[in-house]
């Protein structure tokens, strides 16, 4: 029943061309770096995290990662943060409730109110780790959790700056045009609807090259097992999520945002009219730097797309740190 709704999933993270002139480990250089497994007690619960450290420089700033959407800890949040601890940041990349390996009664949900509430909570418990100067706290979000991130940030006096990286950031009428029109989006809400009701929960998989009803069927990056088909990847959808997903409004912190922020985009993204419309929306504290041809799946891993986006990054918070 839904092959006919699902297809619109992959179309909309692949409005972009699938390019991918390079592919890259996610065995991660940890050159002049470390990484620790830790336990982060939060107010929404326990939530497995990694600490990445740069080892010549003590007490630095800390940078929350978060990825795209259905990701675990250790795919494209973890190049980033390895890339961020190469240039003097801690970086904390941890996974979602129900999501990689922090449990959770609900699983596999993609609840931007959820999520975000797990990175406000995240934030509150940076003032745990002794390894970094908790006075400097900024937040980068990937894809999906640009909006997460935005979000959790905005009204937040503990994080000093924050970053986006090739954004996904839709409202209602967007997601209603990029999931087929009002009449496919109405399917989607009553799938969604029906597995909040349903005795088990109703989990579909998320990436596929041979299954046409998985969320991303034939998606590069996420069925690519040198990319983000990893053994931590759970790989699975919780089909309730399309009502809080598809009921979103990525927007809203446009206005309300107050920290300095860094868009790094590309028109070639998923979404690059979500993160004009934000830029407009917002005010000076905002900036962007474009990338010419960066598709979204490039962003997440690729050498070339990755070292340029952190450089732009790097810069960003050496100034508002």
């Amino acid at each position: 029943m839904f092959k006919k709704y699902l297809t619109f999933a992959l179309l909309a993270l692949s409005s972009s061309a699938f390019s991918s002139s390079e592919s890259t480990s996610n065995k991660h250089n940890l050159e002049n770096t470390t990484m620790q497994a830790i336990n982060l007690t939060t107010r929404v619960g326990n939530l497995a995290a990694n600490l990445y450290l740069p080892t010549a420089v003590k007490n630095p700033p800390v940078v929350i990662v978060t990825g795209a959407w259905t990701s675990v800890k250790e795919q494209m949040p973890a190049v980033y943060a390895q890339a961020l601890a190469q240039q003097g940041y801690a970086a904390l990349t941890f996974d979602f409730r129900g999501w990689g390996q922090s449990s959770d009664t609900t699983r596999f949900l993609e609840d931007p109110r959820r999520k975000t509430e797990d990175i406000r909570a995240v934030i509150d418990a940076v003032s745990q780790l002794e390894q970094v100067d908790t006075s400097r706290i900024a937040g980068l979000g990937i894809c999906a959790s640009a909006g997460y991130m935005l979000d959790a940030v905005a009204g937040n006096n503990k994080v000093s700056s924050v970053a986006v990286v090739a954004p996904w950031l839709h409202n209602v009428a967007m997601a209603t045009q990029i999931y087929g029109g009002a009449e496919s989006v109405e399917g989607l809400l009553a799938a969604a609807k029906t597995a909040q009701q349903a005795e088990q929960p109703v989990y579909i998989e998320a990436a596929s090259s041979t299954n046409p009803n998985s969320l991303m069927y034939q998606a590069p990056y996420y069925t690519e097992i040198d990319r983000g088909l990893i053994a931590e990847y759970d790989n699975q959808f919780n089909v309730a999520s399309w009502d809080g997903w598809l009921n979103y409004n990525a927007q809203l912190s446009a206005s309300l945002l107050k920290q300095p922020t860094l868009m790094v985009a590309s028109e070639a993204m998923a979404l690059p009219a979500g993160a004009h419309m934000y830029l407009n929306n917002a005010g000076s504290n905002v900036s962007a730097t474009w990338l010419d041809g960066v598709s979204q799946f490039d962003f997440y891993d690729q050498p070339a797309a990755v070292n340029n986006a952190v450089e732009a990054i790097a810069q960003h918070f050496s100034t508002n740190l």
